[in-house]
């Protein structure tokens, strides 16, 4: 970080006395402001599932979960809460697999399977722009978006995650080569998601081109577009910080499964709250 040195000071001319000015009293101010309720994207999945997703969205209580065959994600109201991992427990059931996200501290016995650490990411300063070459996907060009997914791996994409927003693809040859589209809405936001390419076409920028074509999208109806990234894919986090996102925070991701008996022990301590 740089230093800036002053240079010693040189003797200050005489100057006259200036008479003081009165102080001047403190600015009458209302009520003190209540403080700031937690942000709808520090817990953006279930901000998505009780709000814009809620017809994608299975929910008991406290908890909640995409449709099985929709994306793997569920969300819990507050993580602090015992109902809420009780509430999870039921709704998932014994020995069951599903991801979460945003919650670093897991009760007892939640065992972490396959995880890691994430950030998210903001558009601050991203110059959106529609695309020619983007095309919409839908129904009918799953079978090549999931092949596209299996080969590039961006993350979870299941047959019906088309369902959570608009998807867009660029084609070669009538192949699909590379993708991005929707999938979280919390309210006043939309995340952008599975944006991959296809390894042959790497290169040549398509999946800059399409987060700008579905953020453009996203910022017509009115929304701020955001995305989640691996901590380790340092190449994407300064991909995106070059076209104008910006850090909000840091996350982590769990892939988890119900222990035995999770449900019970967590409504037990909840009543006992």
């Amino acid at each position: 970080m740089a230093t800036s040195l002053q240079p010693p000071h040189e003797p200050l001319p005489r100057r006259h006395p200036v008479a003081r000015q009165p102080e001047r009293p403190p600015a009458a101010t209302g009520p003190a402001e209540a403080p700031a309720g937690p942000h709808v994207l520090d817990n953006p999945a279930w901000a998505s599932l009780t709000g814009p997703h809620r017809h994608l969205a299975e929910t008991v209580g406290l908890a909640a979960r995409y449709e099985a065959d929709v994306s793997p994600f569920v969300a819990i109201a507050d993580p602090h809460d015992p109902r809420s991992w009780a509430d999870l427990a039921t709704l998932v059931g014994p020995g069951n697999a599903f991801a979460l996200a945003g919650v670093r501290d897991l009760p007892e016995g939640w065992a972490t399977g396959q995880g890691g650490q994430g950030v998210q990411m903001v558009a601050t300063s991203l110059r959106d722009a529609p695309d020619p070459e983007a095309l919409p996907l839908g129904p009918d060009d799953v079978p090549e978006m999931l092949d596209l997914v299996a080969r590039a791996k961006p993350g979870p994409f299941l047959p019906r995650t088309v369902e959570m927003g608009r998807y867009f693809g660029i084609r070669r040859g009538g192949r699909l080569v590379a993708m991005a589209g929707e999938r979280l809405r919390p309210p006043g936001f939309t995340e952008i998601s599975a944006v991959c390419t296809d390894d042959g076409h790497r290169g040549q920028g398509l999946a800059g081109r399409l987060v700008r074509h579905v953020a453009a999208g996203i910022r017509g109806r009115g929304d701020t577009p955001f995305l989640h990234a691996a901590a380790a894919n340092t190449g994407a986090i300064r991909l995106y910080e070059s076209m104008g996102f910006t850090l909000r925070r840091t996350t982590v991701f769990h892939f988890l499964r119900v222990p035995d008996g999770a449900g019970a022990a967590a409504s037990a301590v909840g009543e006992s709250l």
